[in-house]
């Protein structure tokens, strides 16, 4: 039975959890920890008023037993309660029992850092005193929404047993300009070419060299790196070259160079584009003769480290303005990889998402939360002017302030959330079918995608809407699933999949 907000606080804190009602179709069931019976009263009222509800307890010493704590789609409770209990007992009771029902706190301003940690501490959010009542029932509708959600998408895929981490280092992408560089990387790794490698400033173009370094003979000895235009042009001659003692003011010792320090390895020159005219000529004379003269030495000293080299610039530009060397060109293309920007590359975008999201989990030593669908079309429709560096500080940043074990696009920065606003409602946004030229399973896939993201990933009403039962869709995305895997499945082996057991598989756009 419902215990109205009338009663008194004796009969309320008895211990004892109110029964909740039976019909859990008849609408929200919020549990309400408050020892103020006017605000309790007040509080119920607006909720009630929405359909909702509402039983009130007085006292963190009457939380439920987890069976009925389960029926509860949210618990509100205020910091201090009745018998020297507070909302963060609450909070601690409800997580450990029913780690999926969202708990919201409500404090006066003095406590809103308490508040603020305990949402640290897994509440879901919290409410500062005087409490508006269209912000009551908004944070409550959220807090309902996102859980839905949390248990309709899809989990994050788990590791294969003994398959360990993947390297932070690891190329990601499976599109035909990714797979460009792939055959490039491994044509030019078992050589001792010259490598140069063109891109935008994120892109991943040191973890090509990586890569080409890892697939070489000089794999076991060092990979060596520096960014050229993060140095002026005197340090980065000790940095390269090394120095001998005495060579200027505070060079107290002799110091290695990183060339010597890359001995059988590879040397690394990010940024090449921004070296000096003199250190042009020194780079030069190295790749020409393998030899190096620290500063301050009279003898050259032979050296043996592979160059790759990296930069954002057009050098061919470079070149015609006079800005960089014709011969020192020449010498670092003997081959050159091109690594595309993010935007000419979309069809990666969500296996980079799974790919960061477990990078990040590892790192931070938390779960990989769930990833909306709306989150993947958001991403889908940004132009990453990072490029995959921006996409993994995005999706960072989202981890660290998702909710309920989900990320939504409300977790997205604003310029994200911007762009896709723009996108949707404009010409060239969703409706355009020519975007980026998609085959029809991936324009199928992308509307399915649209519907399931709409309906709050409910995928029965998602299968009305596109005129399906449930069963068929369930079948798609395990169909899907296989095939990402390398897997097929007959028919005997799809009518085995319980229905519960088909989520939307990883969506490649």
């Amino acid at each position: 039975m419902t215990h109205d907000a009338r009663e008194p606080a004796e009969r309320r804190a008895t211990g004892t959890a109110p029964e909740a009602p039976a019909s859990t179709g008849a609408g929200t069931h919020i549990l309400l920890f408050e020892d103020d019976d006017t605000l309790a009263g007040l509080l119920a009222r607006v909720l009630r008023a929405d359909g909702c509800q509402v039983d009130i307890l007085d006292s963190a010493a009457a939380v439920p037993t987890p069976a009925k704590l389960a029926r509860y789609d949210v618990v509100l409770s205020d910091i201090h309660l009745a018998n020297d209990t507070s909302g963060h007992d609450v909070l601690k009771q409800v997580r450990a029992a029913s780690p999926t029902t969202p708990v919201i706190l409500m404090t006066a301003y003095a406590d809103i850092e308490g508040a603020m940690n305990a949402v640290g501490e897994g509440a879901y959010d919290y409410l500062a005193k005087p409490i508006e009542p269209t912000e009551l029932k908004r944070m409550v509708a959220e807090a309902i929404a996102r859980r839905k959600l949390a248990q309709s998408v899809e989990e994050p895929a788990a590791r294969a047993p003994g398959a360990g981490e993947p390297p932070a280092t690891q190329i990601v992408g499976t599109t035909p300009s990714m797979l460009t560089v792939y055959k490039t990387v491994a044509q030019v790794a078992p050589t001792t070419a010259t490598v140069l490698i063109v891109g935008e400033s994120g892109t991943g173009k040191e973890l090509v060299a990586k890569a080409i370094h890892a697939k070489s003979p000089r794999a076991s000895k060092p990979f060596v790196a520096i960014n050229c235009g993060a140095l002026p042009e005197s340090i980065l001659e000790s940095e390269l070259f090394g120095h001998e003692r005495g060579s200027f003011t505070g060079a107290s010792a002799m110091k290695h160079g990183l060339f010597e320090e890359a001995k059988g390895g590879t040397l690394f020159l990010d940024e090449i584009g921004e070296i000096s005219p003199k250190m042009q000529v020194q780079l030069l004379r190295v790749i020409q003769e393998g030899e190096i003269r620290r500063v301050g030495a009279a003898e050259t000293i032979k050296v043996d480290a592979r160059v790759v080299a990296a930069t954002n610039r057009d050098l061919k530009v470079e070149v015609a303005s006079g800005r960089f060397r014709e011969d020192l060109f020449f010498r670092l293309q003997v081959v050159t990889v091109h690594v595309p920007p993010l935007r000419e590359r979309r069809g990666d975008i969500p296996l980079l998402i799974r790919h960061f999201i477990a990078r990040h989990a590892d790192r931070l030593g938390r779960p990989a939360p769930r990833v909306a669908p709306e989150v993947n079309e958001m991403l889908g429709a940004y132009a990453f002017p990072g490029n995959v560096r921006e996409l993994s500080h995005i999706l960072e940043r989202a981890m660290l302030l998702a909710r309920e074990g989900v990320i939504t696009g409300s977790d997205l920065p604003p310029d994200v959330t911007a762009a896709w606003t723009h996108h949707g409602s404009s010409p060239g946004g969703l409706g355009s079918l020519a975007d980026d030229w998609p085959t029809i399973a991936v324009l199928e896939r992308r509307y399915i995608d649209r519907v399931l993201s709409r309906t709050g990933g409910n995928k029965t009403r998602a299968a009305e809407v596109l005129g399906i039962d449930r069963r068929t869709l369930n079948r798609m995305f395990a169909r899907e699933r296989a095939s990402q895997l390398g897997k097929s499945l007959t028919d005997e082996e799809l009518d085995a999949l319980d229905d519960d057991e088909s989520p939307s598989a990883p969506r490649n756009r």
